[in-house]
């Protein structure tokens, strides 16, 4: 059943702009995502937002159409407004047409299974909503099987990480976890802890490495801890031929990644 709101105070409306805050999307547990595109990607992943909202003067596409029906299906709402109030909800000046509520997922480490797929990535203090949307989009790309945030990253639900991630925060594991809970959960059963790091290192196309593979890289202008890269099983390091000392973090996840990747997938 379709719902249409016209005012800027309607309940529903301060409930949905809530969610731009941390602290509201925890206290209710939900994220907002923004755009057909990526709540079509929800949809194929096997993720429904709980509440569907929409611009009044929307372009139809058969995209919605079956994403109305299928949140109708399933007990959703589906919410219509202008522009200008959708433009509140979302922050932006020119929203996307649509917009999805949806339930934060399980980020604890024991639903992880490291069995699942041969590269993970891990992150430690990044701070970046977009480094980490962006190393979500990574995982996607590579087929790993998550990505794990150590100690305290940003926020991976907020509404700019999700829009970085291009879908790929509906088809990654997330887990959440400090470095002490981490590393005991590691070390209980397979998995090779890989740093980029410029201590004792290798070259990252030498490497041996192992599946399940764990790529970990540090915040993004300190790096890794000393201690978190001992701990590690292999350090590695990409040569820098310019002025520049390091790369971006989401940048040296992917190029590991990749690297990882083409020493793991099985030969043709």
């Amino acid at each position: 059943m379709l719902r249409t709101i016209t005012g800027f105070s309607n309940p529903t409306v301060k409930f949905l702009r809530s969610l731009r805050e941390k602290k509201h999307r925890k206290q209710e547990k939900r994220f907002l995502a923004e755009g057909l595109r990526l709540l079509t990607d929800a949809r194929e992943s096997g993720h429904l937002p709980e509440m569907l909202v929409m611009a009044i003067k929307r372009d139809p596409h058969p995209l919605l159409d079956a994403l109305i029906a299928e949140v109708s299906a399933n007990g959703g709402e589906v919410i219509e407004m202008d522009e200008e109030i959708l433009a509140k909800v979302t922050g932006k000046d020119n929203p996307q047409a649509v917009a999805g509520v949806f339930a934060e997922f399980d980020t604890r480490l024991a639903q992880l299974d490291r069995a699942a797929a041969p590269i993970w990535l891990v992150a430690q203090a990044l701070r970046d909503p977009g480094n980490l949307g962006t190393m979500l989009r990574t995982g996607d790309a590579v087929g790993a099987g998550g990505l794990i945030l150590i100690d305290d990253c940003a926020d991976p639900f907020s509404v700019e990480a999700v829009r970085a991630s291009m879908g790929a925060v509906f088809t990654q594991k997330i887990a959440q976890a400090r470095w002490d809970e981490f590393h005991a959960w590691l070390r209980a059963g397979d998995g090779q802890l890989v740093a980029a790091s410029l201590r004792d290192s290798t070259d990252y196309r030498t490497a041996p490495y192992a599946a399940p593979c764990f790529l970990m890289v540090g915040n993004e202008s300190r790096g890794l801890p000393e201690d978190y890269e001992l701990a590690c099983d292999l350090r590695v390091h990409m040569p820098m031929l310019g002025r520049a000392d390091s790369l971006n973090a989401a940048v040296a996840g992917a190029v590991l990644a990749y690297e990882a990747l083409a020493h793991l997938r099985p030969k043709a």
